[in-house]
């Protein structure tokens, strides 16, 4: 499952906290699964951003990621506090709906600038700290910006990798102890998803620009669907 998450995000650029997390949480409780995951999610992010970094929007990532940062650090101060299987079917519910929407063409007609661009980053990385999905969330918003493939991928790795950092260091200070209990998962995710990630690269390349956000919306459809089974 790591390496086709690390697959999964570097053709999507998200998906690794979306299908390890909920998997891991069997085991270990969702707590502590998200976040021992966030460092698998940090090592496919961060070897992801090397491998498309100058296909960067600066602009959209320092207005939307800016906020998207702030939004996950404040989600892994309350994720302890707020983490409940609610959450997981609202946050579920709403991939469904954004991949459907992706699909038929709606969430083409989205635009965002100024203040909703700072809102909608500010809320897909409080999901991002709350849950440890906040990728889905976070790509079918950036559908309101006007990228191409690459651009759209290297982007959402940039902002993720922002809230990756924002968010990390609370984990570290609050769950260190759980993390460092689970660490051979936390070794096999982040190989698998190393793995996957050079995989989903190459395939990437491959996909036309004219059914890519298709494409995107269907793995978030898909991802939503196995978030509420396996809530």
């Amino acid at each position: 499952m790591a390496i086709l998450a690390g697959a999964v995000a570097s053709i999507s650029g998200f998906g690794i906290g979306s299908l390890i997390t909920p998997l891991l949480a069997f085991k270990v409780g969702t707590g502590i699964a998200v976040a021992g995951v966030s460092i698998a999610h940090f090592l496919g992010t961060a070897f992801r951003f090397w491998k498309w970094k100058q296909y960067v929007n600066r602009m959209i990532l320092l207005s939307f990621g800016i906020t998207s940062a702030i939004g996950g650090l404040a989600g892994a101060l309350l994720h302890n506090i707020f983490q409940n299987v609610i959450l997981t079917i609202i946050f579920g519910c709403l991939l469904v709906f954004a991949g459907i929407s992706g699909i038929t063409g709606l969430s083409g007609k989205l635009r965002f600038n100024g203040p909703a661009a700072w809102i909608a980053g500010a809320l897909s990385g409080m999901f991002g700290g709350l849950v440890g999905n906040q990728g889905g969330i976070r790509s079918a918003a950036m559908f309101g910006f006007d990228l191409k493939g690459k651009e759209f991928v290297a982007t959402a790795t940039g902002i993720a990798l922002a809230v990756d950092c924002a968010r990390m260091p609370v984990y570290f200070c609050t769950q260190l102890k759980d993390i460092l209990s689970i660490w051979p998962w936390i070794a096999v995710a982040s190989v698998g998803v190393l793995m996957g990630t050079e995989i989903g690269v190459r395939i990437l390349g491959k996909i036309p620009e004219a059914i890519f956000k298709k494409t995107v919306s269907g793995i978030i459809l898909l991802i939503g669907i196995f978030v509420l089974i396996h809530r």
